[in-house]
C-alpha cells in the first residue's frame, strides 16, 4: 500500500496533473464530511462505478475513508487494483487526517457545482424574485408570466411550484423560446434549492432572450418556507419538438455563448484519436434528453449527461480533475450552453461536430466475478428456502431506509463495508444474502467466497417482494439507529419531507459555501 499525506495532497489537488480524489465511504458518509474536490465511490459500489468515473487505469487516485476504518480503505484499494488500477494512493489517517492538518472538510453533495452557484449570482448578479413576490404576480391574471422548473422530470414530479412546467435548464436553450414564444412574458426558473435557479435564469440571460428572466430565490424550498402550497406528480412537461423556424435563431444564440467562452469545436477523427490516449483522459458527454440518448446508435464509449445535470452534479459523471470534455447534441444549440458553464467551472471543454461520425467501439465490460459457492435465487423461491433451512443467516443488503420500512423477521442488515462484522465466524454455516442489486450482491457473495466461506445463496427482493413472502417479518424503524445509517444522507434528506428547519439550515449551508472555501480553490472558477 502506499500512502500520501494532506499536504502532499493539498498540491496534487491543484497541480496541473489530472488526479481523481476518490472517498469510498458510503453516501452518508460522504455527505456529512469530505474534501471539496472529493468523488463519491462507495467500496459497496467500487466496481461497478470506477470505470465510468476513472476510465483509463492509470491515473493518478487517491482513496480515502474515516481514520478508524482504514481497513475498508485498504480493501477498496486492493479492489480497484484487481481492476488493473495502478497508481493508488491512501490518504493517511483519512478525512481526520485531511482536518488535523488544518484543510477544510464539507457537508452536503455536488460542493464544486454548488459554490460554482453562488459565486456565479454574484458575478453576474443575476436577477431573482422571492417567493412572495412571485405569488403575487402569479395570482394577478393581468401579468405574463410562466415559471420553468429547471429540474429532471422525476425530480420535478415530486414537488413543484403550482402550474409550473418541467424544463430541465439543460433544454432551456432549445425549448424556452416554445413555452414562452411572447417576448412580454416573465420567465422565472426555479429549482427544488438554489444552483439550479441561478444558473437556469443566467444562462437566458447569456443567450440574449427578450423576456425578462428572473431566478426563483431558493426555489421550492423558499416557497415551502413562505408557507405556500407545492404540487405533486404534476405532468407539465416541456414541448418534445420545436418548429424547425426557429433553430438557426437558436443555434446563432448559442454560437455566441461558445465564442464568448472560447469554446473549440472538434471533429470525430480528433475525438477517437483522444480517446486511445494513454496519459490523457477524455469525457465524452451526450447532453440530451434521456429518450433522445436512448434512441440514439452512439459508441459505448458516449455517456449519458443531461445537460442540467452535468453542470449541477458534474462530480457524478465526470471523476477525474483536470481531464478533457466533449460535448455533443444533433442540435448545435444545447450543448455550447453547457460547455460555456463548464468552461467558467473549471474544465476543459470541446463540441463535438457530426457526433453520428464517431466509429470508436468498445467500453468497459460489467464488473461479473467469477461464483463457485453460490447460489441465486429468485425473491419467489426464499419461502420454500428458508423453511427448508432455518438456520440459514439471513444477511440484507438492501438500502437501511428499506431495511427499517419492513424486513424479515430474522434478518440482519449488512452492506459491503460492514459484512465482516455481520456474517457467521464458522465459515461452512449457510449464508442468505438479500438485495436489490443483482450486481452488488455478486461482488458481496465473491467476497464472502473469497473469505472462505462455502455455502452462499443470493435473491432479489424488494420491500414489496418481503411483504407478500408469506414469512415473518418486522416494520420496527428502532432496530436500525441513524448512526448504523452509513448508506443514508440524513442532511439532504430531511429537507423534503416537510421539515422546515431542515429547509432552513440547507439554504443556510448552500449560501456560505463561498466563505468556506480556499483562495486555491476558489481559483479553479473562472467567470467572463
Amino acid at each position: 500500500m502506499k500512502y500520501i499525506n494532506a499536504h502532499a495532497l493539498k498540491k496534487q489537488i491543484h497541480d496541473a496533473d489530472e488526479i481523481a480524489v476518490l472517498d469510498i465511504r458510503e453516501h452518508g458518509q460522504y455527505g456529512e464530511n469530505h474534501l471539496f474536490f472529493a468523488v463519491s465511490l462507495p467500496y459497496s459500489a467500487l466496481e461497478l462505478d470506477i470505470a465510468r468515473l476513472v476510465p483509463r487505469k492509470n491515473t493518478r487516485i487517491v482513496m480515502y475513508g474515516n481514520k478508524h476504518d482504514d481497513e475498508v480503505v485498504k480493501r477498496a484499494s486492493l479492489a480497484a487494483t484487481a481492476l488493473g488500477y495502478t497508481d493508488i494512493s491512501i490518504l493517511q489517517d483519512g478525512v481526520q487526517g485531511w482536518q488535523a492538518e488544518g484543510y477544510a472538510t464539507f457537508s452536503g453533495v455536488n460542493l464544486p457545482s454548488k459554490t460554482f452557484g453562488e459565486l456565479a449570482e454574484r458575478v453576474y448578479d443575476t436577477p431573482r424574485i422571492s417567493a412572495l413576490q412571485l405569488q403575487a404576480l402569479l395570482t394577478d391574471d393581468s401579468n405574463k408570466i410562466i415559471v420553468l422548473d429547471g429540474r429532471p422530470v422525476p425530480e420535478y414530479k415530486k414537488m413543484n411550484i403550482p402550474g409550473s412546467v418541467c424544463c430541465p435548464n439543460g433544454e432551456l436553450a432549445l425549448r424556452a423560446g416554445e413555452l414562452a414564444p411572447d417576448p412580454e412574458t416573465t420567465i422565472v426558473i426555479n429549482c427544488a434549492g438554489r444552483t439550479r435557479s441561478i444558473v437556469g435564469a443566467q444562462t437566458l440571460i447569456n443567450l440574449g432572450i427578450p423576456n425578462k428572466v428572473y431566478a426563483l430565490e431558493n426555489g421550492t424550498q423558499g416557497w415551502y418556507l413562505a408557507d405556500l402550497p407545492l404540487e405533486h406528480q404534476s405532468d407539465r412537461i416541456y414541448p418534445r419538438s420545436i418548429q424547425d423556424k426557429n433553430l438557426p435563431i437558436l443555434q446563432k444564440r448559442s454560437a455566441a455563448i461558445a465564442t464568448r467562452y472560447n469554446v473549440l469545436t472538434i471533429n470525430a477523427a480528433q475525438v477517437e484519436q483522444w480517446l486511445a490516449q494513454t496519459d490523457r483522459t477524455t469525457f465524452v458527454c451526450d447532453v440530451r434528453t434521456p429518450e433522445e440518448f436512448a434512441q440514439g446508435n452512439l459508441p459505448a464509449c458516449v455517456q449519458h449527461t443531461p445537460g442540467g445535470q452535468l453542470i449541477q452534479a458534474t462530480d457524478e459523471y465526470v471523476g477525474v480533475r483536470k481531464s478533457r470534455l466533449v460535448l455533443l447534441d444533433f442540435d448545435g444549440v444545447r450543448a455550447p450552453v453547457i460547455a460555456s458553464w463548464l468552461r467558467q467551472l473549471g474544465w476543459e471543454v470541446y463540441l463535438l461536430k457530426n457526433p453520428e461520425s464517431l466509429q470508436v467501439v468498445g467500453s468497459a465490460a460489467m464488473h461479473r466475478p467469477a461464483l463457485c459457492h453460490t447460489t441465486i435465487f429468485a425473491g419467489d423461491q426464499i419461502a420454500s428456502f428458508i423453511k427448508t433451512h432455518p438456520q440459514v443467516k439471513i444477511i440484507d443488503t438492501r438500502p437501511s431506509m428499506q431495511f427499517r420500512k419492513l424486513r424479515l423477521q430474522d434478518a440482519t442488515w449488512a452492506i459491503r463495508p460492514t459484512m465482516a462484522a455481520a456474517v457467521p465466524k464458522d465459515k461452512e454455516t449457510a449464508i442468505l444474502l438479500i438485495g436489490e442489486q443483482p450486481e452488488k450482491l455478486q461482488i458481496l457473495a465473491a467476497d464472502l467466497e473469497r473469505a472462505g466461506h462455502t455455502e452462499i445463496y443470493s435473491a432479489c427482493m424488494d420491500t414489496e417482494q418481503i411483504r407478500h413472502s408469506g414469512l415473518a417479518v418486522s416494520a420496527d424503524e428502532t432496530v436500525l439507529p441513524d448512526e448504523k445509517c452509513i448508506d443514508f444522507l440524513f442532511f439532504v434528506h430531511d429537507r423534503h419531507q416537510g421539515n422546515k428547519e431542515a429547509a432552513r439550515k440547507y439554504l443556510e449551508w448552500e449560501t456560505n459555501l463561498i466563505s468556506q472555501i480556499d483562495d486555491l480553490e476558489r481559483q479553479t472558477f473562472s467567470f467572463n
